[in-house]
């Protein structure tokens, strides 16, 4: 397929969304008063807990912000997936995008692209208004690294948001197994507070999820500066999850796709 033909799909894609972002602009409102009014809680929190609290040699405040942050706009970013999905067949459009020239999991993916861009937009305002509003401006962050790390992050939320798809195709219910992986990913992966505060066999648990290496590599780079070097376990790890993840989820896309189009529900929702 070629690239001008992908950029034009996907041009198109995220012109329709953001029209339709500007249609219903008081949902994105709401959701800027529920960010500001989360990070007033996350602040007023920190002071409560006070400076002693310095989970993996942090100070609280920024620790909880990039943690929360970067959680909600990976997730957000698996959940898009599922919502292309199921969108598409409540309108009763999935049929025809599916039988399209272009490879159903690439077309999947371009209307996450545009997700992705718009929640990593939210990203940057909520980091930014914590970071500068609340007075927790890092000192010398590792750009480099947060990139790294933010790459392949988004290649396991891809290949995980594919098989959310993929359970929306065959069960209906995408949105809530995504919701049932949120919520325990969110306990153990150190979003509000350090992984090694969990018992023994949690710690090993969480070791197994991506999100926990997404998470603990952002907060090194970005708030500690940590070097390449330093980064390496948590890049290996996402590394070796994406090359594992990516083909997997693929493989049962295609696989759960072609059974619903056998068995006739392909539209179902």
């Amino acid at each position: 397929m070629k690239l001008a033909s992908l950029a034009d799909k996907m041009a198109a894609i995220a012109r329709r969304d953001l029209l339709t972002t500007l249609r219903y602009r008081n949902g994105f409102l709401l959701a800027t008063g529920g960010a500001a009014a989360e990070l007033a809680a996350f602040y007023f929190l920190a002071r409560a807990i006070g400076p002693g609290f310095r989970p993996d040699g942090m100070d609280y405040f920024p620790f909880v912000l990039v943690g929360t942050g970067f959680y909600t706009f990976l997730i957000a970013a698996i959940n898009s997936f599922q919502h292309i999905i199921a969108d598409a067949q409540q309108a009763g459009t999935l049929e025809v995008l599916m039988t399209t020239s272009t490879p159903p999991p690439v077309l999947v993916s371009l209307g996450a692209i545009s997700a992705f861009a718009g929640n990593g937009l939210y990203l940057i305002f909520y980091l930014g208004a914590g970071f500068l509003v609340f007075g927790a401006t890092p000192a010398n962050s590792n750009l480099a690294g947060c990139a790294i790390v933010l790459i392949l992050s988004l290649a396991v939320a891809a290949a995980l948001g594919l098989l959310a798809a993929a359970l929306q195709l065959a069960v209906q219910k995408g949105s809530a197994v995504v919701w049932l992986f949120a919520s325990g990913t969110w306990f153990l992966t150190g979003t509000l507070f350090p992984v090694t505060a969990l018992p023994a066999p949690l710690r090993v648990l969480a070791q197994l999820l991506p999100l926990t290496y997404s998470l603990n590599g952002m907060r090194l780079a970005l708030l500690h500066g940590a070097s390449l070097a330093t980064l390496f376990p948590e890049v290996l790890a996402l590394t070796l999850f994406a090359a594992v993840l990516i083909p997997f989820s693929l493989l049962v896309f295609s696989y759960t796709l072609q059974r619903a189009r056998l068995q006739g529900t392909l539209s179902f929702y």
